[in-house]
């Protein structure tokens, strides 16, 4: 008998290393390495499950089919977006997010859709009642839907093999294991080699998988960093369990764009998507309040509007507060900075809160303006004239530049019935100006407050 093989692993990225360690070379993690036997004693590994994987032959580019890079439609239409247009025949499909936000209503809502899409889903974390249960909540609408609650990979190969799906999805990836290692379900070496198993299966057969993978706050369970190099999409679910919006957005793709984004609002019957995401991110109020401003922003190629709320104190108790929500605290100090060298505003003095609205969380440089404009007005204490938004983003030297791709921004304020845009004096003249909006160009922050406040 052979001496059984062993390998300390990163929980955090994945690295191999032959004893412990006790940082990371990879990541640069502390006390992560956990040790996995990646082997059996010699003859005790089993064969891969009846329905192996067909083996791959060689063809000249010329002789591969077009049709293979044709989409399928998940009768999602947010899905569809983020994917790119729909799925692609082959691919392998990771959906990342915390416990608890949405990753399995929105994948049986997938399977459920009436597609005509014959679905596998693949169940090890619940039975098949519970799936029942859920599904009568969400609506039955999709009779090719089968349930399969299984976690060992040969059995799952098999039926894939047998039923023959078009779509599988694989709920969750932590629980799957196979004969072929001894370590336990939701190790490294496990996740890493069902994955790749799962990922050969459906270039060969054109069978599209999708597989849940977990993550948590502080990483300490291997999810989508282990997967990202091996699947071809990665999208991640995003959003606060205490708040009924939740953001899919795209992370990598190897068939379309990233860093798209579907926005879902959480209901009692499933996900149900948002086409215009501004209609939620801006609140309209009675009187105009001071501190609060609207910002053109863009994710992706996706423009939209959000409001953007700031409250400037005094500092009661000498060191001033800052406190961001949803956007990065750092920059937001930057802004202050600038605001206090270029506009003579002491904010050493005062404390700082801003908020953005539905809980989003904004990394939107074009959002620089609209955070000025903000604390500006919370500043003095004065209301922003109504129907005013800006887009720019704000340098150290307090000049205001362009936001990518303004064009979009402007049109999608001019559609919502905005009168005035206010952007850098630095936009290209070649760039389309749409009718019935007003274009406020400034080319430093110090130009804002007459722009901004109600005469």
């Amino acid at each position: 008998m052979a001496k059984v093989k062993k390998a300390y692993f990163c929980k955090n990225c994945g690295f191999e290393a032959p004893k412990w360690l006790g940082k990371c070379p990879s990541c640069g993690e502390w006390n992560t390495f956990t040790e996995e036997i990646i082997a059996r004693e010699s003859g005790s590994a089993p064969a891969m499950a009846a329905g192996s994987l067909p083996a791959a032959r060689p063809q000249p580019v010329r002789e591969i089919r077009e049709s293979e890079h044709r989409r399928i439609d998940l009768g999602n239409a947010e899905v569809n977006r983020v994917l790119g247009g729909g799925m692609v025949p082959g691919s392998l499909i990771l959906l990342g997010g915390e416990p608890g936000i949405g990753k399995s209503t929105l994948s049986l809502q997938i399977a459920l859709e009436n597609n005509g899409l014959r679905t596998l889903y693949v169940s090890g974390e619940e039975s098949a009642e519970q799936i029942k249960m859920r599904a009568l909540r969400i609506g039955i609408g999709n009779d090719g839907c089968m349930v399969y609650p299984e976690t060992l990979l040969e059995n799952i190969v098999t039926q894939i093999a047998e039923q023959k799906p078009d779509l599988v999805i694989i709920d969750s990836i932590q629980t799957i294991y196979t004969d072929l290692l001894d370590s336990s379900a939701g190790s490294v070496s496990q996740i890493r080699e069902c994955a790749a198993t799962l990922l050969k299966y459906a270039k060969t057969t054109g069978t599209s998988i999708l597989i849940i993978g977990h993550i948590t706050k502080d990483g300490t369970i291997a999810g989508p960093k282990i997967l990202e190099h091996i699947v071809d999409v990665v999208l991640q679910f995003e959003g606060d369990s205490n708040n009924i919006y939740r953001i899919l957005r795209g992370i990598k793709n190897r068939f379309g764009a990233t860093f798209e984004i579907g926005v879902f609002e959480m209901l009692e019957g499933g996900l149900r998507g948002v086409d215009n995401p501004s209609e939620i991110l801006l609140t309209h109020y009675e009187e105009p309040l001071s501190g609060i401003a609207v910002g053109a922003a863009a994710d992706g190629v996706r423009p939209y509007l959000i409001e953007v709320q700031a409250l400037v104190s005094g500092a009661a108790y000498g060191t001033p507060q800052r406190t961001a929500t949803g956007f990065d605290t750092r920059r937001m100090n930057m802004l202050l900075a600038v605001l206090e060298k270029r506009l003579n505003m002491k904010m050493f003095q005062k404390d700082v809160f801003l908020n953005f609205a539905g809980g989003f969380k904004v990394a939107d440089p074009g959002l620089d303006l609209a955070v000025v404009a903000a604390v500006i007005s919370s500043y003095y204490d004065r209301p922003i004239a109504e129907g005013v938004c800006c887009a720019g983003e704000v340098g150290l030297s307090g000049e205001v530049r362009p936001a990518p791709r303004t064009e979009q921004r402007i049109s999608e304020a001019a559609r919502l019935g905005f009168r005035k845009i206010i952007v850098s004096g630095y936009l290209s003249k070649e760039a389309r100006r749409p009718k019935g909006i007003e274009i406020v160009s400034i080319t430093g922050i110090d130009q804002l407050p007459r722009a901004l406040f109600v005469e």
